[in-house]
């Protein structure tokens, strides 16, 4: 009868950390984790407590992280010390430890059964103490089983609480790195969300003050006198375009780090937001005595999108066709109902694009030109960029050119009644 009843328990023990193996593999939350591992250990064990103890790497002291009885918050603020403790030489020797009378062990400190005994008046008799591991064998901690019902602790007790340890310090370490991973995911969202905001204050910033400065040079160009003055202007010129393009990337890195756009649709006249795009972009095309044209029709061109991304679209558009118009050329743009839809044409009279190369200058980071020797800067973002949104809003981006005649740019997004 005797070894019958050892050989059911056995079995009992057995399926039980099969079931606990599959809740420690699906349980990635630290603290439902640990409280999870103390009670297991303290009913296969048949002990009356039990309880987690995790090295801090740190301070290199072991401390409470949980205790079968989640009442006892009191236990978790206990430190233990690696030397002079049971628990220390559990962790230090790596091997388990049975202490039959806590209270005559010198190294047992009363100080955790004090820091309950306030409120369950709990008293250490023995302890039953194994070694954590993580997945690469290294001592992460200890688990301690307290005072057996019946008896005292015995091999079979070892063995069940060395393998649920072995299973829990592998899924200690697991959470603790999914813990870590999505507090690191936290810290680069935070960062993100700043860098994206810093990018849009700064662009946001520049545009007035580079307008300034483009007005006030263009117009002291057109005034110099003397060739060398108006070379040095022009050099001026040349620079606060080149940055307007690069306040313009800032903005178009912003839409294209963030993934998928985050969109505010309403509805508004297109022809207003073209026609504001135009006039803050009329210094850049003034610095270059280029002729910038606009056909509207007398009907108001209504849309449903998000205004601030056609701001976007629109604006990678003209600066686009400034870039690669000569200086005194020409740029039209026309807005003109077509069926149920508003088509908005940009064209320039520039270098052109080769008839092949049409379909990947809507690639991220694509540019005609080889990067050795490019003529035209950029971070060739432009066009990717303006494609995204607009297919956001349920509009289409294509274009037409050869190489040497200019280039021409259609948007079309749906007309709404």
């Amino acid at each position: 009868m005797t070894n019958t009843g050892s050989q059911q328990l056995d079995k009992t023990r057995f399926t039980r950390l099969v079931d606990a193996s599959r809740v420690l593999n699906s349980t990635g939350e630290l603290h439902e984790l640990l409280n999870f591992i103390t009670g297991e250990a303290a009913a296969l064990t048949e002990a009356r407590a039990a309880s987690v103890l995790l090295l801090d790497p740190h301070t290199r002291l072991l401390h409470f992280m949980a205790t079968s009885d989640q009442t006892h918050t009191e236990l978790l603020d206990v430190p233990v010390p690696l030397h002079n403790s049971v628990a220390g030489d559990i962790f230090q020797k790596n091997e388990p430890l049975i202490v039959e009378d806590a209270g005559s062990d010198p190294r047992w400190n009363p100080e955790a059964d004090e820091a309950v005994g306030v409120t369950v008046g709990f008293r250490t008799d023995s302890i039953l103490g194994v070694p954590m591991h993580d997945a690469e064998g290294e001592t992460t901690g200890v688990l301690e089983a307290l005072n057996k019902r019946e008896g005292g602790f015995d091999a079979r007790d070892v063995e069940t609480l060395s393998i649920l340890a072995d299973l829990a310090g592998v899924a200690v370490e697991r959470a603790r790195l999914v813990a870590e991973l999505r507090q690191a995911n936290r810290q680069l969202n935070e960062l993100d969300q700043l860098k994206s905001k810093f990018i849009a204050i700064a662009s946001h910033e520049l545009r007035t003050p580079l307008s300034v400065i483009l007005a006030y040079v263009s117009s002291l160009r057109d005034q110099a006198d003397n060739p060398r003055t108006a070379a040095k202007l022009d050099h001026v010129l040349n620079a606060a375009i080149r940055l307007r393009g690069l306040i313009q990337d800032m903005l178009n890195l912003q839409y294209v780090e963030t993934g998928e756009p985050r969109l505010n649709l309403e509805i508004f006249n297109l022809t207003n937001v073209v026609q504001a795009v135009v006039e803050e972009r009329r210094d850049t095309s003034e610095a270059k005595q280029q002729k910038v044209m606009i056909r509207t029709p007398d009907d108001p061109m209504v849309v449903r999108g998000d205004r601030g991304a056609m701001d976007v679209v629109i604006g990678n558009l003209l600066n686009n066709a400034i870039k690669f118009t000569p200086d005194g050329g020409e740029i039209r743009i026309v807005i003109e109902e077509h069926g149920d839809e508003v088509w908005l044409r940009v064209r320039d009279s520039g270098i052109g694009i080769p008839t092949d190369k049409l379909e990947l200058i809507f690639n991220r980071f694509y540019q005609v030109e080889p990067h050795l020797r490019r003529s035209h800067e950029g971070l060739g973002l432009g066009l990717a960029v303006a494609r995204d949104l607009l297919e956001a809003q349920y509009g289409r981006i294509w274009a037409r050119s050869n190489a040497g005649a200019g280039s021409e740019f259609f948007v079309a997004l749906p007309l709404i009644e």
